[in-house]
């Protein structure tokens, strides 16, 4: 069960979703669709982390709070892709460096993120660190195409209003922005593909994603 953000913010910006979108063949196909990458790819998970593990001394997954439907909080999983201490790293380039400041005000990403490591810019650009978050579809925190589930700091910052809309459906791994740019686009043309995908999602286009999905992934025109 996640936990829905606290009163208080909800009444400082008060737009968040009164309601909930229940869609039954989504979430049928969801479940289906992640209990078999699960177990199909299981081989692919456990070598991931062994690389991970024995070339950063660290844990092979990344956990951090995201916001999902209605505005509920949920632990979201991925392969570790950064150092240890990114977050703190993180602080001291923003503060030291003003280009990489601007950028991370602009689009919430550093598209040459030194932070990275080597295998997690392969695992990135693959998009293959984001396989854990399949265990998250199957908990039902997320979707298998659906809005990008972000962090709350960019629901205050960016969505504002929008997410009363865009927060009625379940997030999703992959969504009309990774097939259209990925970091390559502004984070507005990002909200405004999760506004599109809201208003016109179907199961077609659900599958048009995720067999356009596949290519982007090998490709990986705008990673990062």
């Amino acid at each position: 069960m996640g936990v829905r953000v606290n009163l208080s913010f909800m009444k400082k910006h008060p737009f968040f979703p009164e309601r909930i979108v229940h869609i039954p063949s989504k979430r049928i196909f969801d479940v289906f669709f992640s209990l078999s990458a699960l177990i199909l790819l299981s081989p692919l998970y456990l070598l991931i982390a062994l690389v991970i593990f024995f070339s950063t001394g660290s844990s092979p997954f990344f956990s951090q709070k995201r916001v999902g439907r209605g505005g509920k909080l949920f632990t979201c999983y991925k392969f570790r892709t950064m150092v240890p201490d990114a977050e703190k790293k993180l602080k001291e380039l923003l503060a030291s460096r003003e280009d990489l400041r601007k950028e991370w005000e602009e689009r919430h990403k550093l598209l040459h993120d030194p932070r990275v490591t080597y295998i997690g810019q392969f695992l990135r650009k693959t998009s293959l660190d984001e396989l854990p978050q399949f265990w998250n579809v199957l908990k039902g925190d997320l979707s298998v195409v659906g809005p990008r589930a972000v962090v709350m700091e960019e629901i205050e910052q960016q969505f504002k209003e929008k997410a009363q809309h865009i927060l009625t459906i379940r997030p999703g791994i992959t969504g009309l922005w990774q097939v259209n740019g990925r970091s390559l686009t502004t984070y507005q043309e990002r909200i405004d593909l999760d506004e599109r995908y809201v208003n016109s999602r179907h199961l077609i286009l659900d599958l048009k994603i995720v067999f356009k999905t596949v290519p982007v992934m090998f490709k990986s025109r705008g990673a990062a």
